[in-house]
């Protein structure tokens, strides 16, 4: 059996420096919210794929619907012989669609993709080209998507330069000194000195921020976007690959909100693991583009249909969204209660809508002095400690959790209690 070490010095061989790792450990097997490596050490898994294993790892029911379809066929390519398990899976999203009226839905393999798709569906439907983002936000690796990403490093050093028209906003974080007010007024200013709004085609925002450090997009900002986008027939674009199904304890995180997007991009924990994403929208606005203008080789596999099918079976039969809910409270309270010791690294801003948590490491109580050193420290004693943790944000101070949805209580707390003796052991 091969051992981590052997298998970090062959992947530093093999594979570009570029694909960074977060932890020096390679899995051997997963199942629910626990992993085991090459040696055998068991882990807790609070990073759930990055957000992709909402049900868990090899849910029975995802399984067996990946079995089924792997029987009778892998590949057709949609777009030369169609399948049904497409059109179902589309139907069903249709129907949960976080809007009002008729929607429709194409199917893509990657975030990025899905993103780059919303942006091309945005521009047919207006005529127009300009794309306006956020500071801290992230939508992908590709070309595009890095453009539209808020946050130079790693993500664009080096890859100028980039495609043009997009703009970016500061995205309101209470900690980091902006509110709704000063975003809106930047806003205005851009409108007033670098693009009018007749030149804009769509404003992207996560309702919860993934990279940029899993700060809620607040609600008086969703509605004062909805309300521009309005009355300058601007696309508003919910980027929900990290917040969509059931993370938040909505279906969709824009839901908290109460504010409906036109464009809703998918991904991640939509299929359980298997790669798939899409554009969710607003009939009129997909149908916008020519046939032939959408599509991919391999986008919307049958296989990743079949187990997104029974993911959404998932969520519903075990009540996920209320789950979420229940997770992410007993985890702040948790945290609150770590927060209020003096021996441990000090923590601040717990935060987060239903099972989508996160919280800042600062260097001292009472002031927001970002500790990224402290945050390195807290995920390495993780890993030892037997916990997958996860960091994120801006000044990469900010520990995320996305713990499958599906975890056991005891594990859970297990998770929790290893939590707490990291963050005691990493002051120093």
């Amino acid at each position: 059996m091969s051992a981590n070490a052997d298998l970090v010095q062959r992947r530093e061989k093999a594979v570009p420096r570029g694909v960074g790792v977060a932890h020096p450990v390679f899995s051997a097997r997963a199942e629910n919210a626990e992993m085991w490596d090459v040696e055998g050490k068991r882990y807790i898994d609070f990073a759930g794929g990055i957000a992709v294993l909402n049900v868990g790892h090899r849910h029975p029911k995802v399984i067996e619907a990946v079995r089924r379809q792997l029987d009778l066929y892998t590949h057709t390519c949609f777009q030369v012989t169609a399948y049904e398990p497409y059109v179902a899976l589309a139907e069903r999203l249709n129907a949960r669609a976080p809007f009002s009226g008729p929607a429709k839905t194409i199917f893509l393999t990657t975030g990025a993709e899905a993103v780059e798709n919303a942006v091309k569906i945005a521009r047919a439907a207006t005529g127009r080209s300009a794309v306006i983002a956020f500071g801290g936000g992230f939508h992908g690796r590709t070309m595009l998507t890095m453009a539209l990403t808020g946050k130079v490093l790693p993500y664009k050093k080096s890859f100028g330069p980039l495609p043009n028209e997009v703009y970016h906003l500061p995205f309101p974080v209470a900690a980091h000194g902006v509110t709704v007010d000063d975003t809106m007024r930047a806003l205005s200013l851009l409108f007033r000195a670098d693009v009018e709004p007749s030149r804009v085609a769509a404003i992207i925002v996560e309702p919860v921020q993934g990279e940029g450090g899993f700060y809620p997009a607040p609600r008086e900002l969703l509605q004062k976007l909805r309300a521009v986008c309005d009355e300058h027939g601007i696309v508003l674009i919910a980027d929900e690959v990290q917040t969509g199904f059931a993370r938040t304890g909505r279906m969709f995180g824009i839901e908290h909100s109460g504010v409906e997007p036109d464009l809703v991009t998918i991904a991640k924990s939509l299929a359980g693991g298997f790669p798939l994403s899409g554009v969710l929208g607003r009939a009129h606005i997909m149908d916008a583009v020519e046939p032939g203008g959408l599509g991919g080789t391999y986008g919307g596999n049958p296989v990743a249909c079949a187990a997104a099918l029974a993911v959404l079976d998932v969520i519903d039969e075990e009540k996920l969204l209320e789950r979420a809910t229940v997770i992410g409270a007993a985890m702040k309270t948790r945290l609150e209660a770590i927060a209020e010791r003096n021996d441990v690294v000090p923590i601040t801003a717990i935060r987060g809508p239903g099972a989508m948590i996160g919280f800042d490491i600062v260097k001292s109580r009472g002031a927001y002095d970002p500790d990224p050193d402290a945050t390195k420290r807290v995920t390495a004693a993780a890993r030892e400690e037997g916990l997958i943790l996860l960091s994120c944000g801006v000044h990469a101070n900010v520990i995320r959790i996305l713990v499958p949805l599906t975890v056991p209580d005891a594990l859970l707390h297990d998770g929790m209690d290893r939590l707490e003796r990291v963050l005691v052991a990493a002051r120093s």
